[in-house]
């Protein structure tokens, strides 16, 4: 991949517009969801020998892993200080009567600083409509701990031409309960539910389209400083042949990855990106 962006000029060019600026200026984000997988051992053995191993700018570039709860302390023991760890929930509810949850203030007192929220296996299975996720994103916020807000549409609202209004909808249901300030600690993550653990993909174009949708509207809906800073990354089986593609769109500004987050695929997704950052310095050369 280093070799082929590194003698295309076109693509050199490109880089150097307005938007390809703003983009690297927000810093990529490159996120691992494990989802409801992994043991003690087998999370181990990911974290020492692919997730520790990855080399990057962390003031170009940030990764996060997020773990199932009952793994978090084992992970965070190990896991190298310049990749964040993330929760992939959270209550709804601050500390209280409420047996079996988790809660944001306990997050932050464990010393997790990020939390996923609104993904669409929350959102189907477990019924969490645009309401309650915008409502653990605020607790979430209020307490100190920053949010990768996963948004997207299914593979009927696309077909039926409404995959904007879904996503937008979802995106202002949170910035009903939030202010202008607070957008700096949420990273949006676009994945299109028809295209998560399907061995489907949009396209670079049709993810390209939506993420500048979605800045787009942030920027006739909150401010134009939010829609330049805001990271908008995309997710949706993404794998280490996709990813140049994807990430060579002005505003799409890394992934979220699943399954290939349980692989050594999910290093080699992240030197690309980090190719990516080293193509546009060479550039100024």
């Amino acid at each position: 991949y280093q070799r082929r962006v590194h003698g295309d000029t076109r693509f050199l060019m490109a880089a150097k517009t307005a938007k390809w600026a703003e983009k690297i200026s927000r810093r990529l984000f490159i996120g691992g969801n494990w989802k409801c997988n992994g043991t003690t051992k087998s999370s181990t053995v990911l974290i020492n020998d692919t997730v520790n191993k990855i080399a990057f700018n962390n003031k170009k570039m940030e990764i996060l892993i997020s773990p199932v709860y009952i793994h978090l302390l084992g992970v965070k023991q190990i896991l190298s200080k310049k990749i964040h760890l993330a929760a992939q929930n959270l209550s709804p509810f601050p500390n209280g009567p409420f047996t079996g949850e988790i809660t944001a203030e306990q997050l932050k007192d464990f010393g997790i600083d990020w939390v996923l929220l609104g993904h669409s296996e929350r959102r189907s299975y477990f019924k969490e409509s645009n309401n309650v996720v915008a409502s653990k994103v605020k607790l979430a916020l209020e307490n100190g701990v920053k949010v990768v807000l996963c948004i997207g549409e299914k593979l009927a609202e696309r077909e039926a031409g409404k995959t904007l209004d879904v996503c937008l909808s979802q995106v202002a249901a949170v910035n009903k309960k939030i202010n202008e300030k607070s957008w700096s600690n949420i990273v949006i993550a676009y994945e299109p539910v028809w295209a998560i653990g399907t061995g489907k993909e949009a396209t670079p174009a049709q993810a390209q389209e939506v993420h500048d949708s979605l800045r787009d509207w942030l920027g006739k809906n909150v401010s134009e400083k939010v829609a330049k800073k805001t990271r908008i990354i995309y997710g949706g089986s993404v794998t280490e042949k996709s990813a140049a593609g994807l990430i060579e769109q002005p505003d799409i500004d890394g992934f979220l990855i699943g399954g290939a987050a349980l692989k050594p695929a999910f290093k080699t997704i992240c030197d690309i990106c980090s190719c990516l950052l080293y193509t546009y310095d060479a550039g100024d050369e």
